[in-house]
Formats: structure tokens, sequence, C-alpha cells
């Protein structure tokens, strides 16, 4: 369109198109491209506005004597039917506010002078303006609880699942729900009465006992969306698969996937192949490509806008909650053997050492040769091919390994931290009970996709820089001083030494951690310099990646479970003005906030699947009261200390009420509990034998019995008469505060 709209077609489009009514959606609506108009429309909207035929909010505009489809109301109470009633507050229209009908369910518990968030219909024919529906109270909140429901005469209690919570909730006979003893329930915080905290149960659960109902509580206690509004469902399922266009043709390229025996998506596949160029003798060229979410996922759709609320899939050992609905996550956007799948790729070449020389970016079509697992790979590479991966030696498994292997020799020269934390691994039977708990093979498998993604990752964010469009940096801060003392403390506890007085450098932790390897101090040392990192998140700005020791670091490589890629293939696509499915107007002016809200949501799925894990571990043990176990002292607080053990990973308290009736003080410069009377310390790193006395696989919370310390029997005092708490004494000698741990 090469002319502006008419008045009328600009009311009538905000008439039918209520929530697309910003100006870049009018001009959009109408065709409008290039500055002059652009700011043609710009003068005719102030100018609608101005006779009063609009009415503008923020960057939207409305037709005048209208409200927007989603507002704040007051309500004003009930008419003599019984009809609950609400009024806007805020009108700008001439006349009376339009009188507006709440249509509210009978668990609303709406009241006169209540303020709401409300979904407006407009009605013709009725004696009121618009149909509300509640969204949601303003300015009430209320807590919210997820416990065990225990039945009394007069309603009932709830026991929280939390194992930071002990504090329980009563419920009224009225605000049962109908919940019965024992069930689990969602419930909210209601006023208090003669001073004990009182909740409504708003959801019944189920059996809190039941297989798989372990990571449901997780899934409700941290606010995790599992499931999908209609409209985001309707949108997935009218997908269809992306057609070729003007992408490149990559099919013909033999990408394979390699991911876990279990994964639940494929996106990402991977090629490599020597380079031809003689000007790289030795040389290397890689191919990461990548699922095209981006096509699927537009800007301002409503798949678009749950992504964003989710932020990332949450995954469980027994299900996931995906970022994006089943049909473009496992099917559409997966990257399945055998089928043409859309795709943004990257063309990496390395030279002989590593070093990567070139990138290109392309907006293609692939078609996986392969769907392998990270053990078949493996195992080919071994010498023990499968009928799978024999015919692919040659031409895709072996030029995979010797890429990996130049970029790997440039990571050991990079120095980023080199952790080294098994991660445990829970296996469920078909009934969803745990049947064994092992800790993850780290193959070599596993670290030529990790780099290939990095390199991947490291091109994208330079892309972007040099194309100098938007984006959202993966950020990971150098740890702060104050960890850092603690660090080194406990260094210098356990025999080893981090310097002082120079620019920290992630060669410098490695240096510590190689003197702790093969010692009895290894796993300590890991896990505390872990414990001294800042968490990474997602910024607008470049603070580089401090862990990985890159300056240019951003995701790409995961879109299909993480919003944060999606976000950075839409910069590629504008930037190589690939289609108008790039970076919107919205995505660039909220880039701060989307950032914000997804290093939220992904800390979220943190301590969810924790949480969950810590569960099922307690579920494990549940049935071994009583055993004993070895372990090491991993954290010590004031109220006792925390023991990893070695067998399943599992962390328990050892209550600090339980060490006998000696008053230990507790030491938090020297991560340490000390005897006032016997000088014994207790701290970070000791090996310990200890007892399950308890395991709760409700809360996931383990309690422990100190037996042995570093072979030591615990010495123990005998109770004193009258007493029911160890001794505190007046004072405490200076000397005894300052004992080596290692004693």
């Amino acid at each position: 369109m090469d002319q502006l709209p008419t008045k009328d077609q600009i009311r009538q489009w905000i008439t039918d198109h209520p929530t697309q009514t910003a100006k870049r959606d009018i001009a959009k609506a109408f065709g409008i491209k290039g500055g002059a108009l652009r700011i043609e429309l710009k003068r005719l909207l102030k100018e609608m506005e101005g006779e009063g035929a609009l009415t503008r909010t923020r960057r939207a505009f409305r037709e005048a004597g209208t409200l927007p489809p989603v507002t704040i109301l007051r309500v004003t109470g009930p008419d003599a039917a019984g009809d609950l009633f609400a009024t806007p507050l805020e009108w700008e229209g001439e006349g009376d506010p339009p009188r507006i009908l709440m249509r509210a369910a009978p668990s609303d518990a709406l009241g006169a002078g209540d303020r709401v968030l409300a979904r407006l219909t407009a009605v013709e024919g009725e004696d009121h303006a618009y149909d509300g529906r509640l969204i949601r109270k303003i300015g009430s909140n209320p807590l919210r609880i997820l416990g065990v429901f225990r039945a009394g005469s007069e309603g009932g209690r709830i026991v929280p699942v939390d194992k930071g919570q002990d504090k329980e909730w009563t419920v009224g006979r009225d605000d049962t729900d109908g919940a019965r003893d024992g069930e689990l329930v969602e419930a909210e915080a209601a006023s208090k009465r003669l001073g004990l905290p009182r909740a409504r149960i708003v959801a019944r659960l189920g059996d809190p006992t039941a297989p798989r109902a372990i990571s449901l509580i997780a899934i409700h206690q941290h606010g995790i969306p599992d499931h999908f509004p209609d409209a985001v469902v309707a949108e997935a399922d009218a997908a269809q698969p992306a057609p070729m266009g003007a992408r490149t043709d990559l099919r013909d390229l033999p990408l394979v996937t390699i991911d876990p025996a279990d994964a639940r998506d494929h996106d990402d596949a991977v090629f490599a192949e020597a380079d031809p160029d003689p000007a790289n003798a030795g040389g290397h060229v890689v191919w990461v490509a990548i699922a095209d979410v981006a096509h699927y996922v537009r800007p301002g759709s409503a798949l678009d806008r749950e992504a964003r609320r989710r932020g990332n899939s949450t995954y469980f050992p027994d299900r996931v909650v995906p970022m994006l609905p089943d049909t473009l996550s496992g099917d559409l956007c997966s990257l399945h053997e055998g089928v043409d799948r859309p795709c943004l790729a990257v063309r990496m070449v390395l030279d002989a050492d590593g070093n990567k020389l070139s990138h290109r970016f392309v907006r293609g079509m692939m078609r996986s040769a392969a769907s392998l697992t990270y053990g078949q790979v493996q195992a080919a590479q071994d010498g023990t091919p499968d009928d799978r991966t024999a015919p692919m030696m040659a031409r895709v498994i072996a030029p995979l390994y010797a890429a990996s292997a130049a970029a790997m020799t440039a990571r050991d020269r990079r120095q980023p931290l080199n952790l080294d934390l098994p991660e445990r691994r829970i296996e469920l039977t078909e009934e969803g009970k745990v049947s064994s708990v092992a800790f993850r093979e780290r193959l070599d498998a596993h670290k030529l996709i990790e780099e290939f993604m990095i390199l991947a990752n490291v091109a994208a964010a330079e892309e972007l820089i040099r194309l100098r469009r938007p984006l959202l940096f993966r950020v990971h801060e150098e740890p702060s001083p104050e960890k850092l003392d603690a660090l080194r403390e406990v260094a210098e506890a356990s025999g080893f030494t981090l310097a002082k007085g120079q620019v920290l450098k992630t060669a410098h932790l490695n240096k510590l951690l190689s003197q702790a390897e093969n010692t009895d101090f290894d796993e300590l040392m890991n896990l505390t310099t872990l414990r001294s990192m800042t968490q990474a998140y997602y910024h607008p700005e470049n603070f580089g990646h401090f862990g990985l020791a890159l300056k240019n670091y951003a995701h790409f490589t995961s879109p299909i479970r993480r919003y944060s890629d999606l976000i950075v293939h839409r910069a590629l696509i504008s930037g190589h003005g690939w289609g108008d499915d790039g970076l919107s107007g919205f995505d660039t002016e909220n880039l701060g906030d989307t950032a914000k809200m997804i290093s939220d949501t992904e800390r979220r799925s943190m301590l969810a699947e924790r949480d969950t894990n810590d569960r099922y571990l307690a579920a494990w043990l549940s049935d071994r009261i009583g055993a004993e176990f070895t372990g090491r002292i991993s954290g010590v607080q004031r109220f006792g200390l925390f023991v990893k053990l070695d067998e399943t990973g599992a962390d328990g308290l050892i209550p600090i009420r339980s060490l006998g009736h000696e008053f230990f003080h507790h030491d938090a410069d020297a991560h340490a509990l000390i005897g006032a009377d016997s000088g014994r310390v207790l701290g970070v790193g000791q090996r310990v034998l200890v007892r399950l006395v308890e395991a709760a696989p409700i809360t996931g919370g383990l309690m422990l019995e100190l037996l042995e310390v570093e072979g030591d029997t615990l010495p123990r005092s005998p109770r004193r008469k009258g007493r029911f708490s160890p001794r505190k004494p007046a004072k405490m000698d200076r000397k005894r505060r300052v004992i080596s741990r290692k004693r």
C-alpha cells in the first residue's frame, strides 16, 4: 500500500483488532513502509487523537469511548438480583463510565471495593456494556502453600512440603474444598484467627506418595506453568512444515544429531570434514545446524508470549515441562532423521590448532542423516561400531573427532574453568519409582558436542556484534572478593594455595583444582570452587563469560528449550534480511526486561529440578533407615552440618543438637563447628561416617547421625541431670578458634 488509510479504516481496524493497536501494528496492517509514510501516519493518528476519535494509552490507540480488552476495575458490589458489577478505575470518555458485569466464579470471592485486573468483552442489547472475567486481584496476591492436608473435626491443617518451612496452617471446615486426609493440596493464605495462620484450599493434587507426584510437587511449589492455553495449542496445531523458499539447501550434507538415549527433542546437528583449502593445511570445516524455531514462533503470537513467559523448558526425571507445545518441540522443530527441517546453520573454519579462522551463517533446509546417541558414537570411535554407525565412520564420525581434537587443543590454551563434578542420574521404573541412582558417564562424545556448541555460540555473538544488532549475551562475571577469600580459606585449610594480589583468571583456579586432583579433597575443592562462582545470567550488554574464558558469548544452539536462543535467532534473521520473522519492535524495546525474566525463570527451573532430585533421593533411601553411609562434610551452618553421601550424592543434615552434650561454636570464617570443651573441629571437607535417621520423600529432607570423623569416633559426654541442651560456656578460648581442621 503506497498511501495512508482513511480515518474510518483506522477506526475499524482498532475495533476489529483490540490487541493490535500500537502504531507499528497499524503500520504493518496497512503495509506502510518507509520513513515518509510512517511520519504521515504518526501525524494522522495524532490528529485523530486531537479530534477525540482515538484515545492514546502508552504506545497504543483505541476508539474513543471504549475500554481496552484488559483493564483494571473496581468492584462496586452486587445489585438486588445478586449480579456483581464493576467500573473502570480510569475513564477518559464522555459521560458516565460503562457498566461492567463480572462473570465471576464462586472461587473468585470478589466483593465491593476489590480492585481487579479483568478481561473485557463488549456486549450489545444488554443493560451493561461489557462482560468482565477475573484475571487476578490487584494488591491481593495471597501466599500460596503446597502441602499435605490432615483432616480434623473442625476442618484440618496443612503440613508444608517445603523442607525450609516448618509452620503448619489451619483450614476451616468450609475451606477444605472436599480434600481428604493425606491428600496433596494447594492453598492460599487467609486471614488469621486467634493468632493462628489460616489457609483456604484452592486445588487438590492427589496422593503425595503416588508415583510421579514428586515432580508435580516441584511444578506447583515453584509456579512453573505446565498447561498451555488453548490459543497457544491452536497456533501450534495449525503450523505446517516450512517451505524451501529462499533457504540454502543443506540436505546433501550428512548432518547428524547426537543426543542422550532418552532425548525428548533434537535441536542441533553437526558435520565436520577436512578443509579442502590448501592454505589451511590440517584445518577443519565444522557445520552446526540448529532448528529454525523462529519460523514457527512469530513475534507477538500466542506461542511467543507463552514461550517468553516460560523462559525455558524444565526437565525432571519423569517428565519435561516444555517451553513449546509438543507439536513443535517434538515434531516440526525437532531434527528427526530422514525428514526435511528448517534450520539456521553456521559454517566454521578451524585451523590445525583449533583456532576459528572464519564463520558464515545461513538460513537453510537440512535432512538429518542419522539420530545417534552419545554411547553409539563413542563406541564407534572406540572400535566397536554397530550397524548404524559402521557405514558412517569414515565420512561422518572420524572427521567429527578429528575436528574436535583440534578444538579441544584450542580450548586447553584458553583455559576455561575445568570443574569436575559428576552429575547424578536418577533412573525410574515404568511406574515412576526410583530403580537406581548412579553418576552419568562423561564421554569424549559429550565433550565433542559441547565444544562445537560453544564455538557456534561464540560465532553467533561475534556475528551480531559485527552486524550491530541487539542481542542477549550470556554473562558470567568473576567471583566477588568475599567469595574468593572464602575459597582461599578452604584451600589453605586443605593444604593448597590460591595466589593473592593478581587479576583472577580461570587458569589460577584450574591450578588450584589440579593440586587437589586425586587427593581426598578433590571433590571438596571442585564443589567449593563452584560455590564461589557467580550465577550466569542474560543481559543486553556484554560483560563477558568468566567461566568459559570468552569475551563474546551468546546462546544460539537450543531455541526449542531456551527463549534466549530464539531472540538470538531473530536477531540473525533481521541482520541478514532473511524474512519478516526477525526481531520485532517489542523484542528490541523490551530486551532488558526479557533478559531479567528469562534469567529468573532459569533459576526457577534449576531450583525445581534440584528439589525434585532431592525428593527422589529421599524416596530411594527411605527404606534404608538405620543404614550407615560414608560421605564428606559439604557445608556448615549454625544449626548443623551438611554431608554429601558418597553413594548417591544426596545431601543430608546432622543437627547440632545431635552432636552430644558439648557446646559447639559456629566459626563462619573457618566453615567449622568447634567444641567448647574438647576443641574438636568439625569442618568442610572432612570424611565422615553417618547413620541415616530419617528420610522424608515429601520434603526431600535427610536427617543423619554422626558416627565417625576422619576415622575417629565422636566422643559423647554423659547427659547432665536436668539439662536438655549442650552447655554454652561464658567465654571461649581464642586459641581453640584457630585450631587447624587438619587436627
